[in-house]
This record gives C-alpha cells, sequence and structure tokens, in this order.
C-alpha cells in the first residue's frame, strides 16, 4: 500500500498491528531522509491519533514510547504535543500523558542548534503550564467529590499530577532550563503564576495533609526559579556561586561534544564578574561536574557526563589556567 501521509502511515500500522520495532523500520522506509520527524510532527501526529477515543489506543502509545526512547522525536517535540491536551475530564487519557513524562522528566535533553536548546527550554515550560492546569482540574473535582462524598473522583490524579510536577521540579537543571524560558517567554510566566495562585486557592481547605504539603512544596520550587542567579538568592548561600553551576550544568547538558573555547570564554567572564577566587572558582567547576554526574541517570546519560567531567573540563581547565597566568602578566 502506498502511503500518503503521516496520519496514513500510522492508520495502516495500527489496523495491520505491526509491532513497535516494525512500525519504526516500515516508518522509516515511508518517509527517506530528508525532513526529521520533529519537522514532520511525529510527536503531535501519534499523540493525536492515540487520544480519540475515550482512552488511550495502547497500540498507538506504543509507537510513542518507542519514538521517544530510540531518539526518533525529540523531548521538545513530546513536551509541545502533550501540553495541547485539555480535555482533563478523561482521566485514562490523562494518566498515559503523566506516564509518557514520566519516561524522560528527570533528564531532558537536547542535541543540535541552539535554536533547539531554546525551544526545549520553551517546551517544558509549557509542559509545566500543563501540569499545573492539570494538577488544578484534578484537585477541583476532588473537592466537588468531597462534597458529594465520592473522594476517589480527581485523588489518584491529582496525586499522579503532583509526583509528576515534583519529579520535574526536583532536577537544578530543569528548573535552570525554567529560568531561562522565563527571560524568552514573560508572558507564559505569567500564566504559570496565576495557575499557581489559583492552584493555591483551590487546594486551601483540602484535607489531605500529604497532598496540600506537597503541592506547596512544588509551589515554593517555582517560584524559587525568578531569584535561581539573584545576589540575595538563598541558593548562593549554599552553593557559592550558582552562575558556574548553570553554565557547566548547560555546556553539559546541551553542548556535550562541542568547542572548549566558548565554555572557557563564559566562565572566565563569570569569574571577573563576579570576583571569585581561582580555588574556589575551579572548585564550583568540579562540584558543579559532579552534580551533573550524581543526577544523571543510569546507561547512556551517566557515561556521557562522566566522558563531560573527566575529558572535556580536564581540557577546560588548562586553558583556564593559562588565562590565569595571563590576568596576572597583564
Amino acid at each position: 500500500m502506498k502511503v500518503v501521509n503521516l496520519k496514513q502511515a500510522i492508520l495502516q500500522a495500527w489496523k495491520e498491528r505491526w509491532s513497535d520495532y516494525q512500525w519504526a523500520v516500515n516508518m522509516k522506509k515511508f518517509f527517506p531522509k530528508g525532513a526529521t520527524w520533529d519537522i514532520l510532527n511525529l510527536a503531535e501526529a501519534l499523540l493525536e491519533q492515540a487520544m480519540i477515543g475515550p482512552s488511550p489506543n495502547p497500540l498507538i502509545l506504543s509507537y510513542l514510547k518507542y519514538a521517544i526512547s530510540s531518539q526518533m522525536v525529540s523531548y521538545s517535540s513530546v513536551l509541545t504535543a502533550i501540553s495541547k491536551f485539555d480535555d482533563f475530564s478523561r482521566d485514562l487519557c490523562v494518566q498515559a500523558l503523566l506516564d509518557i513524562m514520566d519516561m524522560f522528566c528527570d533528564r531532558l535533553s537536547c542535541h543540535g542548534k541552539a535554536e533547539e536548546c531554546i525551544g526545549l527550554c520553551r517546551a517544558l515550560l509549557s509542559a509545566l503550564h500543563w501540569l499545573l492546569r492539570c494538577t488544578a482540574a484534578s484537585a477541583e473535582r476532588l473537592r466537588e467529590g468531597l462534597e458529594a462524598g465520592t473522594p476517589a473522583a480527581g485523588e489518584k490524579q491529582l496525586a499522579m499530577c503532583l509526583q509528576r510536577l515534583e519529579k520535574t521540579l526536583s532536577s537544578t537543571k530543569n528548573r535552570a532550563l525554567l529560568h531561562i524560558a522565563k527571560l524568552e517567554e514573560a508572558s507564559s510566566w505569567t500564566a504559570i503564576e496565576h495557575c499557581l495562585l489559583k492552584l493555591g486557592e483551590i487546594l486551601a481547605n483540602l484535607s489531605n495533609h500529604q497532598l496540600r504539603s506537597q503541592a506547596e512544596q512544588c509551589g515554593t520550587l517555582i517560584r524559587s526559579i525568578p531569584t535561581m542567579l539573584s545576589v540575595h538568592s538563598e541558593q548562593l548561600h549554599k552553593t557559592g556561586f550558582p552562575t558556574v553551576h548553570a553554565v557547566v550544568l548547560l555546556e553539559g547538558t546541551m553542548n556535550l561534544t562541542g568547542e572548549t573555547q566558548p565554555l572557557v570564554e563564559q566562565l572566565m567572564m563569570v569569574k571577573r564578574m563576579q570576583h571569585i577566587p581561582t580555588p574556589l572558582f575551579i572548585l564550583e567547576i568540579w562540584k558543579a561536574c559532579f552534580v551533573g554526574l550524581i543526577e544523571s541517570p543510569e546507561g547512556t546519560g551517566e557515561l556521557k557526563w562522566t566522558a563531560f567531567t573527566f575529558l572535556k573540563i580536564p581540557q577546560v581547565l588548562v586553558k583556564l589556567k593559562k588565562y590565569s597566568h595571563g590576568d596576572k602578566v597583564s
């Protein structure tokens, strides 16, 4: 059968009950190299087809999960596609989307141009807004259920939303990405603040102390994002020089195999602007590397951070030492 477009290819795979591996092989035959899967909006097309009915289509969802695991689609395209779903009354669909987010929300990465890295930041901001809206809708349903004497309605979904929020926000790297997105998308951040206020009002009278406490903790993490790099930030007293951490963590995540010279120049600029003593400066670089190594998931992510820490950073330190000598000479 000759496939005309992406939607037809997905429907054909579903009708003929292809396995996820068979689907991936045939998709590459139908759509030869040229345009990337993100340009073709593969993630959005799969989610659109999977969420047509009252419950998600498990076979089409398996295709999406395979595409994520095999890096056919970028994390940013998946987050953007998820954030477009707004029928929070369909519990099974929402739970399926939360499960997909759980696959990668604590190990986001991006391989490509600077524009794609900024795209990941914006997609994460959209996903955060979606999670807050979903959490608020679930909390509202729980409140209505308590009034009607059916507390089970909404409680499971609310717990799942809060778990994903907590998992996403507990990563320093994710909060750094959200900080960048806030600077890029001020209006979107305002919408998040409004959503946070609404959620607080809904949860104010919630009797479940554990869920309310979890929501408050997530709210605290969100409100701390704008002050991550502020001189008056509480984090400054904990880490010493968070700007160094942000630069190193972003480099290790977004530009793992890039040239060392731009990183050296960025770090030297931070050192001079903040008047960081050389011993503390080197210490903060190593601390940032080990934080990234500890937070990286086992497998490929851990190997990448190991290579970055023990292969790229020593080269950076050699060049930084030459810069320091140059400073003394001048």
